[in-house]
């Protein structure tokens, strides 16, 4: 199979603010009828259950409802997604926190989503970072720099002020909407997030 062809995408989640954000993008990409690959860092988990007020589980639990998820341990090297091998089609960090960044711009991991991104990044498949810091240290720049010039797609999670956005739910909707678009499942956003000027509207 080849990886384009493949149903496998990967999504893990880090110790970054934005686990909403991680929630949204997995029941987006479950309705795309996509396999998803699912890893969560300890501290991801923290954030999970500090910013949604529930357990990570209670989350999968309900996803099992909209397709097929299968979940790693973050500290599982030997996991499938740890192998240029397996078949993976696009991968996604979102939220991602400036440590990962860090570990995965210097070549320094220590776990599986460190190598699930190394892997990414030497197979040449598609993989978006959707970071979560401001304000950004120089530090943080250099290491988005280095991961964007490696062919990964740096994607903050700013939404599209001129669709008048009013609830969070609008803002995590533009976001994992132009997340699937970077990661190459869909061609264009659909028409509600697509700019047209006032003078074009009937």
């Amino acid at each position: 199979m080849q990886k384009e062809d493949s149903n496998n995408v990967v999504l893990a989640v880090t110790g970054g603010s934005g686990a909403i954000l991680a929630k949204g993008l997995a029941e987006a990409l479950l309705k795309t009828g996509m396999t998803v690959l699912f890893v969560c860092s300890r501290y991801g988990r923290m954030m999970w259950r500090e910013e949604l007020g529930e357990p990570l589980e209670t989350a999968m639990d309900e996803w099992t409802d909209l397709g097929n998820v299968i979940t790693f341990n973050p500290g599982d090297l030997a996991a499938p997604i740890a192998s240029g091998s397996f078949p993976v089609r696009a991968s996604c960090i979102a939220p991602c926190s400036m440590a990962t960044a860090a570990s995965i711009a210097t070549g320094v991991g220590s776990n599986l989503i460190h190598r699930m991104a190394d892997v990414a990044i030497k197979e040449q498949t598609p993989l978006v970072i959707v970071p979560r810091e401001s304000p950004l240290s120089p530090i943080h720049l250099r290491n988005l720099l280095t991961l964007s010039e490696l062919g990964v797609t740096v994607l903050p999670p700013m939404p599209a002020f001129y669709k008048y956005p009013s609830t969070v739910e609008d803002v995590v909707y533009d976001v994992t909407q132009r997340t699937i678009v970077a990661m190459g499942l869909r061609e264009s956003l659909p028409g509600s997030l697509q700019y047209r000027p006032k003078r074009f509207e009937t």
